[in-house]
């Protein structure tokens, strides 16, 4: 039986729903403390806060674990996150030698190394096929209706998959195992040109994931493919990012990873004191991923209404098309997320750099700022900000 948590412990730090300004009331409970501790501006919402936003965060710590021989699996879809209409993700982990089997997707699946490293195959339907050992930050794309496989290697391994459609469901996926325990035998010594008896010990129901050997090095196990083969990966981790005082952004979309033709991505990296700067964008909504770290964003929805989350490392976060946001870094560590699109192209709109490039006058009248707001835009976008001598005083 688990042990009960002592809260005496967090004594001197239980939080309660009052505001500096008085406004609200001690909570007596029943409550969930260590909940409170997480969501604080859930909690105490900034005053700027307003109305009826959904939810806009879940935590993959909430899911249902799926348990194999050889791994794990959980997911977050509309299911969870109802606001999550774009896209829906699969957190997954394989052991040495453990095996996501042979299957396909109606749906685009993409995906994030997040440890370890894996053997991943693929076959197009002119033949060409693919099989590559992919590690840390490196990504892979298979289009709709592309067979794959994926492998721990010797380490085992764990990544993200990002699939194009809110509703999608990793077990329902069209797996080979399934097909061949739903076709009558009969069928299949027609199709292979071999007895029957060559399929008595075939699966009865969908293997899903399992535990394999380890397979050897590359260069031993490749299979030569008379019809060339074709790229599903890329390493994001190794492309130069743009840099900003406050951190660091690298794109990956259909101009430099060309298979990925319906996913766009950015990995950010948010120094502490810093933040994601006050932005929208204009292609379609944002599915994110939290990597490392802790912070805070405001989902801007339009009409007077506004709701603030707090965020860390295994959240999933999502941002509605042209809601405007940031990412505030409220801890010690780098912040560091995924930005996910169903898009081709990333695309981003800078609030600092549009205030820059229109005539300051209807600035000024709109907004009634001061003159050093005007004199502090920047024409040039800087995705993550960081400015020296101030600090978010909240969070100090």
């Amino acid at each position: 039986m688990t042990k009960p948590i002592d809260f005496t412990v967090y004594a001197d730090r239980i939080p309660e729903p009052i505001r500096a300004d008085g406004a609200g009331a001690t909570d007596l409970g029943p409550r969930d403390i260590l909940r409170a501790l997480e969501n604080p501006d859930m909690l105490v919402p900034p005053v700027t806060d307003e109305g009826t936003v959904p939810n806009l965060r879940f935590s993959f710590s909430d899911t249902n674990m799926v348990l194999k021989h050889g791994g794990w699996s959980r997911q977050i879809t509309i299911r969870e996150l109802p606001v999550a209409t774009t896209l829906a993700g699969v957190n997954m982990r394989l052991t040495p030698g453990g095996v996501r089997e042979l299957h396909w997707h109606k749906e685009v699946e993409w995906s994030f190394m997040l440890a370890g490293r894996a053997r991943i195959t693929a076959v197009d339907q002119n033949g060409k096929n693919f099989i590559a050992d992919v590690g840390v930050g490196d990504l892979w794309y298979f289009p709709p209706g592309i067979p794959h496989s994926i492998q721990g290697l010797e380490e085992g391994c764990e990544f993200l998959l990002v699939f194009d459609n809110g509703a999608f469901s990793d077990l329902d996926t069209f797996a080979i195992s399934d097909w061949f325990a739903h076709t009558p035998k009969e069928v299949l010594s027609a199709n292979f040109g071999v007895p029957e008896s060559a399929f008595k010990d075939i699966p009865k129901q969908e293997k899903y994931i399992y535990q394999g050997e380890v397979p050897g090095p590359i260069d031993q196990v490749a299979i030569p493919d008379p019809f060339g083969t074709r790229n599903f990966t890329h390493s994001l981790l190794g492309q130069e990012p743009v840099t900003s005082p406050g951190g660091s952004v690298r794109v990956a979309d259909s101009t430099n990873f060309p298979v990925s033709e319906n996913i766009s991505v950015a990995l950010v990296e948010v120094l502490p004191g810093a933040m994601r700067e006050l932005h929208w964008h204009p292609n379609n909504d944002e599915w994110q991923y939290f990597l490392t770290g802790q912070g805070r964003m405001t989902g801007y929805a339009a009409d007077g209404t506004a709701r603030t989350f707090d965020v860390r490392a295994g959240d999933v976060g999502y941002m509605p098309f042209c809601f405007g946001h940031y990412i505030q870094n409220t801890g010690s560590e780098t912040l560091t997320y995924l930005e996910v699109f169903k898009s081709p192209k990333y695309a981003d709109i800078s609030l600092t750099q549009w205030m820059a490039l229109v005539p300051k006058e209807i600035v000024e009248s709109n907004l009634n700022v001061a003159s050093e707001v005007m004199d502090a835009l920047r024409k040039k976008k800087w995705e993550v900000v960081k400015f020296p001598g101030y600090t978010y005083n909240d969070f100090e």
